[in-house]
């Protein structure tokens, strides 16, 4: 009991610590900001050129040693920071929310406002550090969210909550160096052995419970591939492994599976239980054939051993937002 009460103490330190940092960033960050706007204003009023910046950077090292970041470079780069928000109300306010170093990565990567705003939305959620934002850079994750609309059977759709956020329709193991051609052992193999980094392509949400999870109906025992506990969803979720083609047969086995967890795992305060079929490939047709009559919480999604191109991801994602589709 005494170690739960101390354990609200540590919680409460780190909260502490926390906030502390957030409120030194939000003032690094304003600082940058201003100092950005003065230099821009300098050069569109034409007081300034490339050289008198370098001066300033000269400056500011030769009267102020202890000062770090005020590089050239880094100035040109405050100056553009500020260039690129300054007309964006709605992202001006989350750019202070995450550290200098990922708003440089963001701001000079991602292409639209629309992207950049979900790259600074999924920072400040998932509190990403720089190598976890630039694999999803790396990975064209705002594309493949973006398009990937999942294919999910009618029961997931009256689900009230926003799926769409939790599952993707397509996900990128190129951190496994897969052989080709590869079975479901190699996979889950794979898959386990990297599984911080598989946690950051689901979702932080994700919590691992067990690798070939067993359940007993009557006196046969089956295994499950992967389980997963979802905290923001409140329920399991299953994922079933197949190192070839989506074929309709493969749902009967996951519905069964989901009828077991439900029946004799699932605690009484949680949600039905999700199940994930993760396929090497998959026609979209037999799957929305196949999920038409599902009555389980089920969902198909591929799998991808290599880096997406990237170019191609974004006219796709051009196309759909010339026809109206109101992705945003």
């Amino acid at each position: 009991m005494l170690e739960k009460q101390f354990a609200q103490v540590i919680d409460l330190i780190k909260e502490s610590r926390f906030n502390a940092l957030k409120s030194v960033n939000t003032e690094l960050i304003d600082l940058y900001w201003k100092i950005g706007k003065y230099i821009s204003s300098k050069i569109e009023n034409s007081d300034w050129g490339q050289s008198v910046v370098d001066q300033l950077a000269e400056f500011l090292q030769r009267n102020e040693p202890d000062l770090k970041g005020f590089s050239n470079k880094n100035l040109w780069r405050m100056r553009q920071f500020y260039d690129v928000y300054k007309d964006s109300p709605k992202l001006s306010p989350l750019v202070r929310e995450i550290s200098w170093t990922n708003n440089l990565i963001i701001f000079s990567r991602a292409k639209t406002e629309e992207e950049k705003e979900f790259y600074l939305k999924l920072c400040i959620q998932e509190r990403y550090g720089k190598r976890e934002l630039e694999r999803q850079i790396s990975t064209s994750f705002y594309e493949r969210v973006m398009i990937g609309k999942a294919n999910l059977s009618p029961v997931v759709r009256e689900i009230n909550v926003d799926l769409a956020s939790s599952f993707k329709d397509s996900y990128v193991f190129e951190f496994l160096h897969l052989p080709e051609p590869h079975n479901e052992s190699d996979l889950q193999r794979g898959l386990i052995q990297q599984m911080k980094i598989f946690i950051l392509e689901l979702g932080k949400d994700f919590i691992f419970i067990d690798e070939e999870y067993k359940v007993m109906v009557g006196s046969s025992d089956f295994y499950i591939d992967l389980l997963f506990f979802h905290r923001g969803l409140q329920c399991l979720v299953a994922f079933e492994l197949k190192a070839d083609k989506f074929k309709p047969e493969h749902l009967g086995q996951l519905n069964f599976y989901l009828e077991a967890l439900d029946r004799d795992v699932k605690k009484q305060n949680e949600k039905p239980s999700i199940g994930i079929l993760l396929c090497k490939d998959k026609d979209s047709e037999v799957v929305e054939y196949a999920l038409s009559r599902s009555l389980s919480p089920t969902m198909v999604a591929e799998y991808k051993t290599q880096l997406p191109d990237k170019k191609i991801l974004q006219r796709k994602l051009h196309e759909l937002f010339d026809e109206g589709n109101g992705l945003m």
